[in-house]
């Protein structure tokens, strides 16, 4: 089978760390995409100095929308696999090939790297919204998985050829989980390594209040749907797996 991979790297102004995030990615594969989501810092410049392929959004549209602008020049330029990384420095690229491993066996699984959720460092706040959408994950998919929140992973590209996504901003990773779920692909969480700034040192643009919110009205869709759509078709996909056996 014809695998080809790719790094993509969304940015909103992490312009201390995203040069790094690209140099080490660029040890494990040699193809890497930037996007840049409308920084107002001087990533634009750090980027220029970087033997990366950059697209580039006026102004700041959210990590969702700058995913798809990633995913959709991947699959239009011969790539099958895609592996999403963020460019604050929290996931280290060296976990690529384990990544890269798990995708070769199971080619059309979609893979998470999962981090460790009990670490001393990890905020409290990342933890719980975790463990909320993981628990929601479970219950819309039937699949469990350890960290729905990571946007550390291999999405296999045809998987989600036809995927309309409804939201734009942090929430759409959990969306992009969902969905390819519905669609009969297995997720599959590989254990990864995680840092954190100290505080006053670390840059997030993850909002408590705001995010939360936002997820909090997904799982509602989520959860219809999973009753309306989700249910019914996978149920109508094993019977008809079973008249084939």
């Amino acid at each position: 089978m014809y695998i080809r991979y790719c790094v993509i790297i969304p940015t909103y102004n992490n312009s201390g760390t995203v040069a790094d995030v690209v140099e080490r990615a660029l040890k494990v594969c040699p193809d890497v995409i930037v996007v840049n989501d409308g920084s107002t810092d001087n990533t634009s410049a750090v980027l220029c100095g970087l033997d990366v392929i950059t697209l580039s959004h006026e102004h700041n549209m959210g990590k969702g929308e700058a995913l798809k602008t990633g995913l959709y020049y991947a699959g239009d330029n011969g790539f099958t696999h895609a592996i999403t990384i963020d460019s604050d420095g929290q996931h280290f690229p060296e976990d690529i090939p384990a990544m890269i491993q798990a995708s070769k066996e199971h080619p059309d699984r979609l893979i998470v790297g999962c981090r460790n959720l009990t670490s001393e460092n990890m905020p409290r706040k990342s933890t719980f919204a975790n463990r909320f959408s993981n628990f929601w994950f479970r219950l819309q998919t039937a699949q469990k998985l350890a960290d729905t929140q990571s946007g550390f992973r291999i999405y296999p590209l045809e998987a989600l050829h036809g995927m309309r996504l409804v939201t734009s901003k942090y929430e759409a990773e959990l969306e992009m989980l969902v969905f390819a779920a519905w669609n009969g692909v297995t997720v599959q969480g590989v254990p990864v390594r995680v840092w954190y700034a100290p505080d006053g040192e670390r840059v997030s643009h993850f909002r408590p209040f705001q995010d939360f919110f936002r997820i909090t009205v997904l799982n509602t869709f989520l959860c219809f749907g999973a009753l309306l759509y989700a249910l019914p078709a996978a149920l109508i996909r094993r019977i008809k797996g079973n008249r084939h056996g």
